[in-house]
């Protein structure tokens, strides 16, 4: 691979390894925020913490936490707090997921593999982004009538989003090139 990726320090079979262990914890921590997020699903928030992530607006973001209640707001926060550890296994995961697969599709051309090192490097993007979103969520939560707060959230939430989606449907595609081959 030509292009430095954020993963040069770990050798090519160290990669692999923390690939396998960095997707288990993402999907462990997945699993335990979709528990967690279960209380936060009201008329107001029918996505629980994604809808309040999208809010966008003060008046919205107001909505959805008086939907909550008090304790749902302590899930809110319990999410919000774990999610920080999501944030480091799925950039991990999905980073050394896109480094991997650029390896193999390297073999075609330098075109794929410089796709899967940025798609790589997004995914750190993508986990800055979530880190200033979450701030912002938690700032709300804790009462801030800042308007600016939703719109940074929904600001940072969406092209986190497209970061994620680009690094798995290129893990998803790549690796179906590569077991066609």
């Amino acid at each position: 691979m030509k292009f430095p990726h954020p993963f040069l320090w770990l050798t090519e079979s160290g990669q692999s390894r923390a690939f396998v262990v960095t997707s288990v914890l993402a999907l462990l921590a997945m699993a335990s925020l979709q528990m967690l997020d279960m209380p936060l699903r009201t008329a107001a928030a029918p996505l629980g913490i994604i809808s309040f992530q999208f809010a966008r607006d003060l008046e919205s973001a107001r909505r959805i936490l008086t939907s909550w209640g008090p304790e749902a707001r302590v899930y809110a926060g319990l999410s919000l707090g774990l999610d920080y550890l999501f944030m480091a296994a799925y950039a991990c995961a999905l980073g050394l997921g896109c480094v991997l697969v650029a390896r193999r599709l390297g073999r075609w051309g330098g075109g794929l593999a410089a796709l899967g090192v940025m798609f790589s490097w997004g995914q750190w993007l993508a986990a800055l982004l979530d880190a200033v979103e979450n701030y912002a969520l938690i700032r709300l939560l804790l009462g801030s009538e800042r308007a600016l707060w939703p719109a940074l959230a929904w600001g940072c939430a969406l092209p986190k989003f497209l970061l994620v989606g680009l690094g798995v449907l290129f893990i998803g595609v790549g690796g179906v090139l590569c077991a066609r081959t």
